[in-house]
């Protein structure tokens, strides 16, 4: 957040394969839930809806990002939210297979992890904090984008802190 000014960083980007090792996506953003999303998702879904600026939008959301929001781990799910436009093949695809392997890098640090994938509904808490924090960037988005939730197995989950 502070240092690609709100871009996704590369280990927010995880690759997506399927269970038999076939890629699916080079790539996909993935997003932190708070456990208790409301008051962040009441702040986003206030700044996009009070002006039609997006670079205001856009300013206001990222200083927020920028602040206190990621600084506490244990506030956020362990579930890993994306969202995806509602013609995706790929969600399609992982919705139908119920389970993918996301491998996240960044700089030398790599590590995967099998999740189960579900979609959220649009009165999910999980589903609305998604959608407003997306909206902040993409003011083309549209209500009936698919958010899919990516539940770790951490019992899979291998680190490799080797050079790439």
């Amino acid at each position: 957040m502070r240092q690609q000014g709100g871009r996704p960083a590369e280990g927010m980007r995880p690759q997506v394969l399927l269970k038999g090792g076939e890629m699916l996506s080079a790539g996909v953003t993935t997003v932190l839930v708070p456990q208790d999303s409301e008051e962040s998702t009441e702040f986003f879904r206030f700044q996009c809806q009070k002006t039609h600026d997006p670079a205001q939008i856009y300013e206001k959301g990222l200083q927020f990002l920028q602040g206190t929001h990621f600084q506490q781990a244990r506030t956020f799910n362990d579930e890993l939210a994306a969202l995806f436009d509602s013609t995706s093949d790929t969600a399609k695809t992982l919705l139908n297979e119920g389970e993918c392997l996301l491998a996240f890098e960044q700089f030398t640090q790599r590590y995967k992890m099998f999740c189960t994938v579900r979609r959220f509904e649009q009165d999910a808490d999980e589903w609305q904090a998604t959608y407003w924090h997306n909206r902040l960037f993409n003011p083309a988005l549209t209500s009936d984008a698919l958010v899919l939730g990516f539940k770790p197995d951490w019992n899979s989950a291998q680190a490799d802190p080797g050079p790439r």
